[in-house]
């Protein structure tokens, strides 16, 4: 054990492994989660050539391999519960991705809430003894998020009582989904419905792709990889291209919508319930990104505490870079990240699941605001997550770029979260959009309830053009409370001057389609303040649960850095808002820099809390013991290109060479 660590976690003025608990939602779940992750370490058939030694195929090949075993493993152990398969999954799989992914996450979960009694009698049986492999095949070419622009079609022909699938141009071939190109036998597809010569929208078809028995494609399936990508090296992203492919009536998924033998179409009773999959992954990458954001911050701050560089006094031994006061302003706001994103991934999971039990009730009165919520909050702590990790990657030097302090891997199987299930800008639009009839309906006199209910006030405080100094601004910047108004209020303000812009748009003769694209900064600026509110807010209601007054103490100290931290990451927008005073702002940074001293003690202990095996973090420079130098140079030694001491190159080329010279 390196000596420094020992020393950080002699440190610790908290008990970290009840910290744990909390972060984990109990001490039985921290239990139960231990038990199933020492099943993969304990279990040979898990151990692994390191991936980043692999070619792409050996790569992929490899994770088929680990998908396979994992399903028989957690049949064999009779682990079912979804929390526990996820601990289990994530242990095997350390930072890289299941081949068969979207199995479990987008295809089962479609076919669970979208089957009608029949359908699931047939169909669920089939995909969960794996005889059918699936994938969920939504985006083109030529569309991703704009799901009205799919070009995919479904006609039905009653003579038949079939839908022929077609993907009529180029751009409309299915693009991107996960296990399409080389696992998937199956696809969950999303295409336009026409019958009877009219267009119903997006539905959902169960489209078989290959042969159940020798995996060929089916005729008229043209399906393959799309190649190597940035990240996600261990997935088969696929393409698709349907011609003429016939599929019988029962295969479009008909809990709401159906259509009738003769081609009647029956339209769902809520447009919205087809989204309910998509709000799904939403709401889990909201977790996801606490998750590796807790990974990447756990890497930095113990590499930070065991590395020692330059010197604070001439004369005297190098410091910890973690003295540096200004590693400390890169590295512990985003640990607070990494805890305030943690509480709101277990808000919106427990959101989720209580709206599931009303939807299932047939009560749809809150889908749009969780639709509206986990679209903004997955934007929002996508983008600073991903941010927050090249961050982390910077603040290790040279040694962060290097494959072995999984820093790179952590980023590039992380990042496009910002863009898939939904491109970041547009949910932040999709979300402006719920703001902006909030909005409407309390300038109608509505009382609105929810999370949006804070406009119900903004009337009593709306923002008068007059010099700050005549305005009192009563904010205790030591006061969390005090500060979540201030959030509130910004929210407010933002979401005020959005909808003027709309206003003065309309005002210039602009169509409504027009001023929504010439506001649409302002729309964004609103919907990341709302949801930079409810993370603030949601962070502070969480404390109220604490009864452990040490642990209490540091997650307030934590919430009020990153409250504090976002004012000043944002303070145009308070002054502008008259929120805040200029000195306040100049408080608030001098406050921030007492925070970063005060948490300095606790900052390794606060990592241990997210109790993240080793086996899981894979990373060198993260290792729970410190002993980072060491396991640097064993991994450097087990490169493919020291395999032998002289590389084939040397008598292929560079000897040659000297003789034409």
């Amino acid at each position: 054990m390196n000596p420094d660590i020992i020393k950080e976690r002699k440190n610790a003025t908290f008990d970290v492994e009840k910290l744990t608990f909390i972060l984990d939602g109990g001490a039985e779940k921290t239990q139960r989660r231990r038990e199933i992750e020492a099943l993969v370490f304990n279990d040979p058939d898990f151990n692994e050539e390191d991936p980043n030694f692999l070619s792409r195929s050996e790569r992929y090949s490899q994770a088929v391999r680990k998908s396979a075993e994992m399903i028989l493993k957690l049949r064999e152990y009779g682990i079912s519960d979804p929390e526990e398969i996820y601990f289990y999954k994530s242990m095997a799989r350390g930072s890289f991705h299941e081949a068969m992914g979207l199995h479990f996450i987008m295809f089962l979960p479609t076919l669970y809430s979208q089957c009608e009694p029949q359908q699931s009698k047939k169909w669920l049986p089939l995909s969960e003894s794996f005889q059918v492999l699936g994938t969920y095949a939504q985006t083109e070419l030529g569309h991703g998020t704009h799901l009205r622009g799919l070009e995919t079609t479904a006609t039905y022909d009653p003579a038949t009582q079939e839908f022929v699938l077609n993907t009529p141009t180029v751009s409309s071939i299915k693009w991107w989904p996960g296990g399409l190109g080389k696992t998937s036998n199956h696809a969950i597809v999303l295409a336009q419905l026409y019958t009877l010569g009219n267009c119903h929208g997006l539905h959902a078809f169960i489209v078989p792709i290959r042969d159940l028995t020798t995996h060929e494609p089916l005729p008229g399936i043209v399906v393959g990889d799309i190649g190597p990508k940035f990240g996600f090296n261990e997935i088969d992203n696929g393409f698709l291209k349907l011609e003429n492919v016939r599929i019988p009536r029962e295969n479009m998924l008909m809990k709401y919508a159906k259509v009738e033998p003769d081609g009647t179409y029956i339209k769902p009773p809520s447009t919205k319930l087809t989204y309910g999959t998509m709000v799904f992954i939403r709401s889990l990458i909201v977790g996801d990104s606490a998750r590796v954001l807790s990974k990447a911050c756990t890497i930095a701050i113990r590499y930070s505490a065991v590395r020692h560089q330059s010197e604070i006094r001439p004369g005297e031994p190098e410091p910890q870079i973690l003295d540096y006061q200004t590693q400390q302003y890169k590295l512990f706001p985003l640990l607070a990240m990494a805890y305030a994103f943690t509480f709101v991934g277990q808000y919106m999971r427990e959101t989720y699941h209580r709206i599931t039990e009303d939807i299932n009730q047939g009560n749809f009165n809150e889908l749009p605001e969780l639709h509206a919520l986990s679209a903004g909050l997955k934007a929002f702590t996508t983008w600073e997550a991903n941010s927050a990790i090249e961050v982390c990657r910077m603040s290790c030097g040279g040694h962060g770029y290097s494959r072995s302090s999984a820093l790179p891997d952590i980023y590039v199987e992380f990042t496009p979260t910002c863009t898939y299930e939904g491109e970041n800008t547009v949910m932040m639009l999709q979300t402006a959009r719920y703001l902006m009839k909030s909005y409407r309906q309390v300038k109608a006199g509505q009382q609105l309830s929810g999370i949006v209910s804070y406009l119900n006030e903004s009337a009593d405080w709306r923002v008068q053009p007059q010099p700050v100094a005549a305005r009192p601004t009563v904010v205790d910047i030591n006061d969390l409370n005090s500060l979540v108004e201030v959030y509130k209020r910004r929210a407010a303000f933002l979401v005020e001057v959005a909808a003027k812009s709309i206003q003065q748009e309309l005002q210039h003769r602009k169509s409504p389609e027009d001023a929504w694209n010439n506001s649409a900064i302002d729309l964004v600026r609103a919907s990341d303040a709302h949801c930079h509110y409810v993370v603030v807010k949601l962070f502070t209601d969480k404390l109220g649960e604490i009864s452990d007054t040490a642990i209490h103490s540091m997650l307030s100290t934590l919430a009020l850095l990153y409250t504090l931290y976002g004012v000043t990451k944002n303070s145009g927008d308070f002054l502008q808002a008259s929120l805040l005073s200029v000195p306040q702002v100049l408080q608030i940074s001098l406050r921030i820099k007492e925070l970063l001293a005060q948490l300095r003690p606790n900052a390794v202990p606060l990592v241990d809390a997210f109790d993240i095996h080793d086996r899981k973090l894979n990373s060198v420079l993260g290792r729970y013991d410190g002993n980072v130098y060491e396991h640097m140079f064993d991994w450097a030694r087990r490169s493919p290109l020291n395999a032998t001491e002289v590389h084939e190159s040397f008598h292929k080329y560079l000897k040659p060479l000297r003789s034409k010279l």
